[in-house]
């Protein structure tokens, strides 16, 4: 009796794991990787090699039409994916706020033009998040471009405003950024990033990428000092040039540049040979929207408009924002709302952006951290709670969670991947993908993606057959930091997503990026 119990007993514990196994096994049909045992050989050979080895890899593969995984490796370990975090804000906004969407910039004000031209109050300059008021052309085309001057908008405001008959201005011209929060740098971001044009502020009223561009050229004559100049407004900072010219042949040059936080005053030291063919820089404006106002008085008053004020700004403090969201909640919010309280501004004049999906595709193709600033504070003032870091981060999240990303596999504390402190795991990054390429959306978005061996940040990289045109990937990159991630098309016609990250490395930069290009290029050989 004992027997036939003991029997029965162990039949049923084998049919309870059967069933497990087969729910699984329905749940997830993921081929195992052993499946695909060439791509892992040849992978797994890469990854063996002494100095990448000491690295932190994780790499996952899945196919598009199946779902079946084709390679992983760490898959749902966290890693930090630099500039791949644009791939997720940039889906949110292609998903919540969509490509058609274009920004409104204006020169306001609540008082009048009279007859002879006077205006009885301040002009206000209104920013509301408008990345491209600049000279860059778009829609962006392999490579960027600057056709126009860098504040061709400002100029066009300007003239607009001329053209209405202004002539004088009693009040100050204000540079109003207070359409987000006045945030202008990401938690985990790195002092030093700070001072050039990838650690640039945030500002909803953002000029030129908020960037001034340094031209550097040897003098005539060694022992003189280099020429420098600056552009579009070189009046903004201090300049201490202390850059020697040294005889032809005695490069190469060596150039330095400092400025501390919160400082007006840029120095720049070292030596370039009179033979050089010169330097180019791009380093950041301290207060995009006090730069602006300076920027605007001085071209009305070039253009013969009297002005009587001085130039300032308006930010929204975070901290005046959490008072005011307490004081409406205590009192219920029913405040008075009449027009007495709440005048409505003249619009004098005005620039509409291009659509939004032009400056996602610009985001992406050249991995510009200051634009996808500004999308994750879109997402936070149309679809959240505030222009603000913790506004755009809670829609994110919300976004992610329903697109099926389980909420332990991502950690964001921005929106470029500037910032150490933002986690995810490359199974995180492929659902992404899927879900994206299931969206109506989802060839605009992998439109947005250097192609290999083509564009953007690819443009010198897996240049040959059979994976030049064949890869979209969004790259990334921090100290000890390499990612690739996108979509591919197989020698064999598969399509499948894939993300490479790579963390606690030392080494160059040239070696990470090879080693990530040969992964890619044995999936795009080797895979299903």
């Amino acid at each position: 009796m004992y027997r036939v119990r003991n029997f029965v007993h162990i039949a049923l514990m084998l049919l309870v794991v059967a069933q497990a196994f087969a729910a699984d096994s329905a749940k997830s049909p993921h081929k195992k990787p052993e499946d695909n045992k060439k791509l892992n050989r040849a992978i797994e050979q890469i990854l063996s090699e002494p100095d990448v080895a000491r690295g932190f890899w994780g790499i996952d593969v899945v196919a598009l039409d199946t779902g079946n995984r084709i390679f992983s490796l760490n898959e749902n370990k966290l890693f930090t994916p630099a500039s791949n975090t644009k791939l997720f804000t940039t889906a949110a906004v292609f998903g919540l706020i969509g490509p058609d969407y274009r920004f409104k910039t204006t020169v306001e004000s609540l008082g009048t033009v009279d007859k002879y031209g006077r205006l009885n109050s301040d002009l206000v300059v209104v920013g509301r998040g408008d990345p491209n008021l600049s000279g860059r052309t778009l829609p962006y085309y392999l490579h960027t471009e600057r056709k126009a001057l860098p504040i061709q908008v400002l100029i066009d405001l300007a003239d607009q405003l001329v053209q209405k008959g202004l002539k004088y201005v009693d009040g100050d011209v204000v540079a109003d950024d207070s359409y987000y929060v006045f945030e202008r740098y990401g938690e985990g971001w790195s002092q030093d990033d700070l001072v050039w044009e990838w650690g640039a502020p945030v500002s909803a009223l953002t000029i030129n990428d908020n960037v001034l561009f340094v031209s550097i050229m040897p003098a005539d004559r060694p022992g003189e000092r280099a020429f420098l100049n600056v552009t579009p407004y070189p009046e903004y900072y201090r300049i201490d040039n202390r850059i020697m010219t040294t005889p032809q042949g005695t490069g190469p040059r060596k150039i330095y540049i400092n400025r501390e936080p919160g400082s007006n005053q840029i120095t720049f030291w070292g030596n370039m040979p009179q033979d050089d063919a010169g330097a180019g820089e791009s380093l950041a404006i301290e207060d995009p929207a006090d730069f602006t106002a300076k920027l605007f008085r001085e071209l009305l008053e070039q253009r013969g408009v009297t002005v009587y004020g001085r130039p300032r700004t308006r930010h929204t403090e975070l901290a005046s924002m959490q008072t005011f969201s307490v004081t409406t909640i205590a009192s219920g919010g029913g405040g008075e709302t009449g027009s007495h309280l709440n005048p409505v501004p003249l619009v004098l004049a005005n620039h509409e952006s291009q659509p939004l999906s032009d400056d996602l595709r610009v985001i992406n193709k050249v991995s510009q951290n200051l634009h996808a600033e500004l999308m994750l504070r879109l997402l936070g003032k149309e679809k959240g709670t505030s222009g603000s870091i913790a506004g755009g981060l809670e829609v994110l999240r919300g976004f992610l969670t329903s697109a099926g990303i389980k909420p332990d596999q991502f950690v964001f504390y921005d929106g470029s991947g500037l910032s150490r402190e933002n986690l995810v795991s490359p199974a995180a990054v492929v659902e992404l993908l899927q879900y994206a390429q299931q969206q109506p959306w989802g060839k605009l978005y992998e439109d947005t993606l250097p192609v290999a061996g083509v564009d953007g940040s690819l443009n010198d990289r897996l240049k040959t057959a059979p994976v030049k045109g064949t890869v979209h990937g969004k790259t990334g990159s921090l100290g000890h930091v390499n990612a690739l991630s996108g979509y591919a098309t197989t020698a064999k016609g598969e399509r499948v997503a894939f993300s490479i990250l790579c963390n606690n490395h030392n080494l160059s930069n040239k070696k990470a990026i090879d080693t990530i290009d040969r992964i890619v290029e044995r999936i795009v050989a080797d895979g299903n």
